[in-house]
């Protein structure tokens, strides 16, 4: 007579390899959020020495026949022009200062342009580009998105909006191999960006979408009407209240 089966017994059996997969994912996970935490803490004192999109650059620079190039120079938010603090922010995010790291009706503008197939602007925060330069490697992924979210509201809850602004403006890409306001200010003006006009500080900023295509050097009409239109938002927005 042949025996019945016991349903509970072949559960029973892999309820071991199913709790030792469940323990490896929760250590891996704990690991994660201690280590990401610490990473954020530790910047908020140590300035980043590199990012992935400068070491990205120079490997495409590599494959195109071009040497090695990462101009860039840390300066201190307060050496920083406030008249790049202003174009940055007018350009940006205007509302940097009352965000805690998203700007919801920008990310619902955002998905109502993609969902009709149209280009997508403005969605992402000042705060949000910080986490994805710092943290994170350039695409437009589901998952790097994700990872993006979270990094933004740690470093809203860690750093101060003048740590985030400092650390944005002194990695962002403003030109080929170019990094930070003090790089462009010398590449463009041969000055620094403590010594940045409105015009000229709002004229690097016209071109913080697309700098490896757009430069202050050779602006175009478009790049000349967004230079205006962040000339009004400067007027518009007058002194930041950290």
């Amino acid at each position: 007579m042949a025996k019945k089966r016991n349903p509970g017994a072949k559960a029973k059996a892999k309820n071991p390899l199913i709790k030792k997969i469940t323990d490896i994912a929760t250590k891996v996970f704990i690991y994660f959020l201690l280590v990401s935490i610490f990473w954020v803490i530790a910047l908020r004192f140590i300035n980043p020495p590199i990012t992935l999109l400068m070491v990205l650059r120079n490997i495409e620079r590599k494959a195109d026949g071009k040497p090695f190039k990462t101009e860039k120079t840390w300066i201190k938010f307060e050496n920083i022009s406030d008249n790049m603090k202003r174009a940055a922010v007018s350009a940006e995010d205007q509302l940097f200062l009352q965000h805690i790291g998203f700007d919801f009706k920008s990310i619902e503008k955002a998905f109502a342009s993609n969902a009709k197939g149209k280009k997508v602007k403005g969605g992402s925060t000042i705060s949000q580009q910080t986490a994805k330069n710092v943290f994170l490697w350039p695409g437009r992924s589901w998952i790097r998105k994700g990872f993006e979210a979270y990094f933004t509201l740690l470093i809203e809850m860690f750093w101060s909006k003048e740590r985030i602004l400092e650390v944005y403006l002194n990695v962002i890409e403003m030109g080929d191999g170019i990094y930070g306001a003090e790089a462009a200010a010398q590449a463009y003006y041969g000055k620094s960006c403590t010594r940045l006009t409105r015009n000229q500080a709002a004229l690097i900023a016209s071109c913080f979408p697309n700098p490896r295509r757009w430069t202050p050097k050779n602006a175009t009409p478009y790049i000349r009407h967004r230079q205006y239109l962040i000339l009004k938002n400067m007027r518009r927005l007058g002194p930041l209240d950290f």
